[in-house]
């Protein structure tokens, strides 16, 4: 969950699943998270909906850690 100042600076993101607040400082996030921020779309139960959270990288690892098929993973090479 994301909260912004006025003027669209980022305030503050908590992650939906367990409520820990994210370290943010001058409007940027310090530390690991996910954000997924999706559409849904014909064929689905929720078409017209877009569902937006937040997960800290504990509850990715543990929930992705549950995936029967596991997450694809690569190095990058560069880092910006």
């Amino acid at each position: 969950m994301r909260r912004y100042r006025n003027g669209g600076v980022l305030e503050s993101v908590i992650c939906n699943n367990c409520g820990k607040k994210i370290v943010v400082e001058s409007g940027i996030v310090r530390e690991g998270v996910i954000s997924i921020n999706y559409a849904w779309d014909f064929f689905s139960e929720k078409d017209g909906e877009i569902h937006h959270f937040d997960l800290c990288e504990c509850c990715y690892d543990e929930i992705t850690s549950q995936f029967r098929i596991p997450v694809e993973e690569e190095e990058q090479t560069e880092l910006l």
